[in-house]
């Protein structure tokens, strides 16, 4: 009874990552990377502490106090270690600030950032999100007095004055259908808006600011009615201004973080440009925040592929180190494959977006940002799901057990489908976005596969399918709709192939054969969704051409 198993090891999440480098080599000048270089290896630094002090001290979680020992009413939230060093961790190394400088690179260089974070943040990364989001909206209104305010902390390299934002939008009626909010703006004696209403769905409430939509008292019913309204939720001796918190929700996964149940009964409020239409001023949010979902999602699986790979090499089973057994090599190479590919859409999708807010885009690459950015959501949060389930497969019984912190990597990738629209959702967003046709996208693949490449064809097949199903449906809406899962995960797919074929390219002339196998174990199991819903596709992980001796190995 002597034998103890070796635990995994987390390989350094900057030096080790042989698809972020190389990514970030192919894309960045070599000035950006080297001024870039030293924030992305402190917060790989930080992501092996996070790790170690993670297999050492208890699991903890936020603690909501409503009432004081003396009958107070004080609604004090009580964060983990990781929630307390947020601040820190994000102005110092420009976590969030990165994104808004001007460059267009600043996105790419954000980003990296982010990914590297994310984990070890425990889904603090969740509400940097809505903060840059509502940054992005902020300045998009064009309302100078709300910019100065709110800009230089919500941007600030200083943890005294940075301040997160929360985005309050969910209601217990409506969920996504935001039409059926209940809060109501009032405009006081004084000319002051105030917000009455309960949001069951906070995940920023222990931030410092929030945008949140209301409707005006007196306004019509429906989503045109909104507006949209930036708060502060504490005033200057630290008290809640309008605000009581019902209770922090017990979730699924993201446990350390605060989401919580509020009422607001008075909460000073502005408007954020006109009193209607709010939700047209989230839109230009949602590209910033659906990237980040992404990001988060593609580092939730290179997290997990990281600890199987490591823990292939530690355990033996039947004689031989796992790594060693053909099957089990097989399994870690077909995950690394669909992590490459959803690496690859996500990071492309960030380079897109960095130049359209820069405005270095052309025409076709806004259009491309604006299809393009549902459809990286909605995949790498469904791709992220299946290889974290995977990978805890590999681990056998200790992939159950909840000290190896196993278990939350799959508990907390849930949250990737339902954060920012559900697949559904996203699904008839991206029909809005192809009311142009395939042609942003069918331009993209052509300049990322020049020449005439093998993946070509296959990719060009697909996408004429795709095309093909939405002419034959395009007069039925019912049948439109019904199908659009489909060609969502179909035209993200092949997306990702050329984008892996890009990378194979890459690959040959770094000597590097690792990328061109992961191609073409992605495109093996095929392109094609328009028949087979994207969660079918479990049952075609591995089934591609039996690889060549040693193949598998070749591809991690």
């Amino acid at each position: 009874m002597g034998f103890v198993q070796d635990a995994p090891q987390l390989t350094h999440p900057f030096h080790a990552d042989r698809t972020l480098n190389a990514w970030l080599r192919h894309t960045l000048p070599p000035e950006r990377l080297a001024a870039t270089r030293p924030d992305l290896e402190a917060l790989g630094d930080y992501a092996l502490m996070a790790w170690e002090r993670r297999g050492r001290t208890p699991r903890s979680e936020p603690i909501l106090t409503q009432w004081d020992a003396w009958g107070a009413r004080v609604d004090r939230i009580a964060l983990t270690p990781a929630w307390e060093e947020g601040p820190g961790i994000t102005t110092r190394h420009a976590v969030l600030a990165a994104g808004h400088a001007d460059s267009p690179w600043a996105r790419v260089e954000a980003f990296a950032r982010v990914y590297l974070y994310h984990v070890a943040s425990e889904f603090y990364c969740c509400p940097l999100a809505m903060t840059d989001g509502a940054a992005t909206a902020l300045r998009a209104s064009g309302d100078a007095a709300l910019i100065e305010r709110a800009l230089p902390h919500f941007l600030s390299r200083d943890p005294a004055t940075f301040w997160l934002s929360g985005q309050w939008m969910t209601e217990t009626p409506g969920g996504s259908d935001v039409g059926r909010t209940e809060t109501v703006a009032r405009c006081d004696e004084h000319g002051q808006w105030r917000l009455y209403g309960r949001k069951w769905f906070s995940s920023a409430v222990v931030g410092e600011a929030a945008l949140a939509l209301a409707r005006p008292e007196g306004a019509g019913t429906g989503t045109a009615a909104l507006a949209l309204f930036y708060v502060e939720t504490k005033d200057e001796n630290g008290a809640w201004r309008g605000i009581a918190i019902d209770r922090l929700k017990k979730k699924l996964g993201t446990h350390e973080l605060p989401t919580a149940e509020i009422h607001l009964d008075g909460l000073p409020a502005t408007p954020v440009g006109p009193l209607d239409h709010g939700v047209r001023q989230i839109a230009p949010m949602l590209n910033v925040t659906r990237t980040w979902n992404a990001v988060c999602a593609v580092a939730s699986m290179a997290r997990a592929v990281a600890l199987a790979r490591d823990y292939a090499l530690r355990r033996d089973a039947f004689g031989r180190r796992l790594i060693e057994h053909p099957l089990h090599a097989r399994t870690l190479a077909d995950m690394q494959a669909d992590y490459e590919a959803a690496f690859s859409l996500t990071f492309y999708v960030a380079e897109l977006l960095g130049r359209t807010e820069r405005g270095h885009a052309e025409a076709h690459e806004v259009a491309l940002l604006r299809l393009l950015t549902p459809l990286a959501k909605l995949w790498t949060a469904k791709v992220s799901i299946r290889v974290v389930s995977e990978a805890l497969e590999c681990f056998g019984g200790a992939g159950y057990i909840e000290d190896t912190g196993l278990p939350q990597l799959l508990r907390d990738a849930q949250v990737y489908a339902i954060w920012e629209g559900t697949t559904n959702v996203l699904s008839l967003d991206m029909l809005r976005a192809l009311s142009g046709g395939l042609a942003p996208l069918r331009q993209a693949v052509d300049a990322l596969l020049p020449g005439d490449p093998p993946e070509r064809a296959a990719i060009v097949t697909a996408l004429d399918a795709a095309e093909s199903l939405l002419a034959d449906v395009a007069a039925d809406r019912a049948a439109l709709e019904a199908s659009a899962r489909g060609l969502a995960f179909t035209l993200a797919r092949c997306m990702a192939a050329a984008l892996l074929a890009r990378s194979a390219r890459w690959g040959a002339e770094d000597g590097d054969p690792r990328p061109a196998a992961a191609c073409r174990r992605f495109m093996a199991r095929g392109l094609d969704r328009l028949a087979l819903p994207e969660h079918e596709d479990d049952a075609l992980l591995g089934s591609d051409v039996a690889p060549r001796p040693g193949g598998a190995a070749r591809a991690m």
